[in-house]
């Protein structure tokens, strides 16, 4: 069975989605520890065995005067090494400001303890390495700036690669992953327009084969792209994207901190999934590419929440999104225009996808066409 698939937490009930298989605490990362020698090294083999050191020989002499004992005085005991105490070294960053005892910031893994596997004792850790990772990871603004490609190219790329991605029945984090991968593999190499569909089926080749359980062979990214490219053309493109991206893919998505914060909120499916679908919107916007996947997925919660039922954005949601309003407004203003130049846009792949009845038919809700996301979107910079 694939990985245990699960939204967010509501009530003590788990939300299924029934088209992403999503993952509460969906992850494939291993730990490998190590042991180091301590005590110097030796040559192999060369002290193991179980024959002992040779033990020389002591001669005694009868008739030989005996010398006195020498008795060693005891060294004093040290009882200050005088060491300076300058100040403490401050640690803390923007979330650290953020304590349980001072603000009313509920504690959403209490209920996760006698769970092993959603490692309650390590999420934060956890979620705060993945925002170090976000920068490492980060992708400049308009790279495609002096290149033969540009943001509408992208867009439309990304659009079919929607469609491949329906088409082969492939995780939602495959898709994120795709094009995290073809930002950074373009912003460091400049690619001629006619092998800019090749970066794309082999960036999914490449996302599936660190995601699914099944990927995709080349044979079948052949075939999507109607012979365009052979076999070795893709094999030869996937070595260069490896080379270089040094062959890292562990870039934190946003479905992955949507998760936290929709659990943070205890949303619920409709929510999520309107989330979902705004953060979707964004993979095809070139002016949103330097955003990072935490700052989305934060926005996107914000504007569903806003959207739905207008309830606040909670202290406990700002403690575990590490954002607060004033600092998600000008992106869910981003994303309300989003929305709206998608009702006359003619790349239709996302919003047709989110008008089926498996993901609640969210990119037809009237909530979508009101006063609210007209007004967000007109003050959107």
């Amino acid at each position: 069975a694939r990985k245990a698939d699960s939204t967010s937490t509501v009530g003590g009930k788990m939300m299924q989605q029934d088209d992403n298989m999503d993952a509460m605490l969906h992850g494939k990362t291993a730990m490998a520890g190590g042991t180091q020698l301590l005590g110097g090294s030796r040559f192999a083999l060369g002290d193991i065995g179980n024959i002992g050191q040779k033990v020389s020989s002591m001669t005694i002499d009868p008739g030989k005067k005996t010398e006195p004992a020498v008795i060693v005085e005891p060294v004093p005991s040290v009882t200050s090494l005088g060491v300076h105490h300058g100040a403490a070294m401050d640690i803390s960053d923007d979330k650290g400001a953020y304590s349980h005892g001072l603000m009313p910031v509920e504690d959403i893994d209490a209920n996760d303890r006698d769970n092993p596997q959603l490692v309650s004792e390590y999420v934060n850790e956890i979620y705060d390495y993945m925002r170090h990772l976000e920068k490492t990871f980060s992708v400049r603004p308009n790279y495609l700036d002096g290149t033969d490609v540009t943001g509408k190219m992208r867009a439309i790329l990304i659009d079919w690669l929607c469609q491949v991605h329906h088409r082969f029945h492939l995780l939602q984090e495959t898709l994120y992953l795709t094009v995290a991968i073809i930002d950074r593999y373009l912003q460091e190499k400049h690619v001629s327009r006619n092998r800019l569909q090749l970066v794309g089926v082999t960036a999914m080749l490449l996302a599936s084969k660190y995601e699914e359980m099944f990927a995709p062979e080349v044979a079948d990214f052949v075939y999507i792209t109607d012979n365009a490219y052979t076999k070795a053309d893709i094999r030869e493109m996937e070595r260069d994207i490896l080379r270089t991206l040094n062959f890292s893919f562990g870039k934190p998505l946003c479905l992955h901190f949507l998760r936290r914060n929709s659990k943070a909120g205890q949303v619920d499916a409709t929510k999520h999934t309107l989330a979902k679908y705004l953060m979707e919107l964004t993979i095809m916007e070139y002016d949103m590419v330097h955003y990072p996947p935490s700052h989305i997925a934060a926005a996107a919660l914000y504007l569903a929440i806003k959207l739905l039922d207008n309830s606040a954005w909670t202290e406990t949601l700002v403690y575990y999104s590490t954002y607060s309003e004033e600092q998600l407004q000008p992106v869910a203003a981003k994303m309300a225009s989003l929305v709206v130049k998608a009702e006359t846009s003619k790349l239709t792949a996302i919003r047709t996808k989110y008008s089926t009845s498996k993901l609640m038919k969210i990119s037809q809700i009237p909530e979508l066409k009101s006063s609210l996301v007209t007004d967000l979107a007109a003050h959107a910079t």
